[in-house]
């Protein structure tokens, strides 16, 4: 197993990754959502929306969830609004100031109490085998040091039936589309980074870490070696995103 893994395009010692990617969001968290929705247009919402219906949570027995580097409670919030009083969710993430914008969020809604904020790291996480009944992990999979240790722990923690689900950015399949988006990503998200939350870097690293990731069918199959059934994706958007998932049998 290699020492180093992706920073960006930079090659970095595996153990500092995190460290590294911890303080690119402790620098977004204030502005996390405005640069969102400045980003993609408010795709973001219509993506997240999607993706939180596919949880399908029951409204009639107890249901957990986790929902993994969702600090700031956004797919968590949209799973409680479609589940019920047994709906049960618990947001990990390892970045403090990410959970603490979820706990502001989630105190002025009404599901403070469907909501558990939890510091944890996505290879490692602080909960027993067969703990939940649906797993989530939106736009953060891409930042794990070790991708295939986090799929690992998800097909862990989920109960058998439990459903794991991943959305994350794809390579773009259409045409001239993906030329349009490259440059996009390369020019305008550094540059709103800068006028708009006062720094580029840590959004020029965020582009970079997105051309880093695995294609949909290369990430799939990653899914079904950590021992789930039926990994599948749908591509949304001409492939920018991809929503990836698979059960634990």
């Amino acid at each position: 197993m290699s020492d180093e893994a992706d920073f960006g395009f930079s090659r970095v010692a595996l153990k500092d990754k995190q460290g590294r990617v911890d303080e690119v969001f402790k620098k977004v968290a204030p502005r996390y959502d405005l640069m969102n929705d400045l980003m993609s247009g408010g795709l973001h919402r219509i993506w997240k929306d999607i993706f939180a219906r596919k949880v399908r949570q029951s409204k009639k027995t107890r249901f957990r969830h986790i929902d993994v580097a969702g600090g700031t409670g956004d797919v968590a919030l949209r799973v409680a609004r479609a589940g019920s009083d047994l709906t049960e969710i618990v947001v990990a993430d390892m970045n403090a100031a990410m959970l603490e914008e979820g706990r502001r969020r989630a105190s002025n809604s009404r599901f403070e109490a469907s909501l558990n904020f939890v510091e944890g790291n996505a290879e490692e996480l602080p909960f027993c085998e067969c703990s939940f009944d649906a797993y989530t992990i939106a736009f953060g999979i891409r930042n794990v040091p070790r991708i295939d240790t986090a799929l690992a722990e998800a097909h862990r923690v989920l109960r058998r039936g439990g459903r794991f689900l991943c959305l994350e950015f794809s390579a773009v399949n259409v045409p001239l589309l993906d030329r349009l988006y490259e440059a996009y990503s390369f020019h305008i998200i550094p540059w709103l980074g800068r006028y708009v939350a006062g720094d580029e870097k840590p959004y020029r690293y965020l582009v970079e870490s997105i051309a880093r990731f695995p294609d949909a069918e290369s990430f799939c199959a990653k899914i079904g070696a950590a021992g789930f059934a039926q990994a599948a994706f749908t591509r949304l958007s001409g492939g920018i995103v991809a929503i990836h998932s698979g059960w634990k049998v």
